[in-house]
């Protein structure tokens, strides 16, 4: 199944080195033509052989905070994931914001077996009051600016921001959430943070910022991607600009569409993340905006943090959830099983659609491209255990039963994962 043009065919691939060499067509009857001086030989009757999975948002926490994950890890945790291609945060200690620590990152990843990409910071410090040296950044790889973590809350500053990043070609992702408008991060103002007492964040955080930001964006031709989106007024505002012909992408993370504020209640700080889980209809307008564009990218936000900080109590622990395990066995069961999404478009917007917002080649499977491969059974049962690749077990998804299972994930050729 290639996402990018919408092949759906039985096949044999062959694999040369780190590229497709050659794709050829079967019969009904699935009668393999590999020739058998092949040096490995890989029966994948009745699995659905798709791209590598890209992840355009996640954190490995290296440097500065490697007790929760490290690159080695956070790479393990994605290929038994599915994912072949990741692109890290920049909110690490030191920061992200200048050449040296953006070095160091990418010469970890590029021990690890998978694809690992670098987004640096925005502003300096990530404090939201000077610019880094966008264009040195790109120069030296960076695939996009972001401040994840925080929003930029001064208008000039991101203006300028948008400005650096169209003409240097790489996306600005932002992370939307008005600080002032929120007593307690984490936990949706309503039912949960009733439960708990606490003033939580309310909807208006998210979409207000939304709503400002696509307005800076407009016209500078800047591609923007809203992280994370959270609420219904915040995918109706993405979809809006879309129509006044603002360059924006938007990210659904695999929590948001399967989740509620229900589960914060249940699970405590395993289901605090930001922005938090909100109510059912938000849930759905997520899943609709899946459904028709409006959100091109199924993004995990894999956010990792040791179990001593989520035994906190709900507003002093850490927000966020690991994500790379589990992302595609969420999708299937909760998109596809359920109607809402066909395999195809499910695996367009966890391959294909973050590639090309972010200019990574991946994400397609054609003669002469990448030889990165998921294979995937999607009616596979499985339950999710506390066995993660990943150091950390912060999730609210442990013992639930999911269908869809990553069976193997090759890399560049090579096995990284299932054998």
């Amino acid at each position: 199944m290639d996402p990018k043009t919408g092949l759906q065919t039985k096949a044999d691939l062959i694999l040369n080195d780190s590229t497709v060499e050659k794709i050829i067509p079967l019969t009904d009857e699935c009668v393999s033509k590999i020739d058998e001086n092949a040096d490995e030989v890989i029966d994948a009757a009745g699995l659905i052989a798709a791209p590598g999975l890209v992840d355009v948002h996640v954190h490995f926490r290296d440097p500065g905070f490697t007790a929760k994950e490290d690159i080695h890890t956070g790479a393990a945790a994605a290929a038994r994931g599915g994912y072949t291609s990741v692109v890290m945060m920049g909110n690490t200690d030191p920061r992200c914001d200048n050449v040296e620590t953006l070095r160091y990152m990418q010469e970890k990843a590029a021990k690890e077996p998978i694809h690992i990409y670098v987004t640096c910071n925005a502003t300096m410090g990530m404090k939201g009051e000077e610019l880094t040296d966008i264009d040195a950044l790109h120069k030296a790889g960076a695939v996009g600016v972001t401040d994840d973590g925080l929003p930029i809350m001064d208008h000039g500053i991101l203006t300028q921001v948008f400005l650096k990043a169209a003409a240097c070609g790489i996306p600005v992702s932002l992370h939307e959430e008005d600080p002032s408008l929120i007593e307690n991060n984490g936990v949706n103002r309503g039912k949960a943070s009733d439960h708990y007492g606490i003033g939580g964040s309310p909807s208006e955080a998210e979409y207000s910022l939304i709503r400002r930001d696509l307005k800076l964006a407009s016209g500078t031709g800047v591609s923007v991607d809203i992280q994370h989106i959270s609420t219904a007024e915040g995918v109706e505002a993405v979809r809006q600009a879309r129509k006044d012909g603002v360059n924006v992408h938007a990210e659904a993370t695999p929590h948001h569409f399967t989740l509620t504020d229900d589960a914060v209640i249940a699970h405590g700080t395993n289901a605090k993340m930001n922005p938090p889980l909100r109510s059912e209809s938000d849930r759905m307008a997520i899943i609709k905006g899946l459904q028709d564009g409006t959100i091109d990218m199924i993004a995990t936000d894999h956010a990792p943090h040791t179990t001593e900080e989520k035994a906190l109590p709900i507003t002093k622990a850490p927000s966020g959830i690991i994500g790379l395990e589990t992302a595609l066995g969420l999708g299937i069961t909760e998109l596809v099983k359920k109607g809402y999404l066909s395999m195809m478009d499910l695996l367009r917007v966890m391959t294909i659609g973050p590639a090309e917002v972010y200019k990574l080649d991946a994400g397609y499977i054609a003669e002469g491209g990448p030889a990165d491969i998921v294979l995937i059974n999607p009616d596979a049962g499985w339950t999710v255990e506390d066995d993660f690749a990943s150091k950390a077990h912060n999730t609210p998804f442990i013992g639930r039963k999911l269908t869809g299972k990553v069976i193997m994930t090759i890399a560049s050729g090579k096995i990284v994962y299932g054998k």
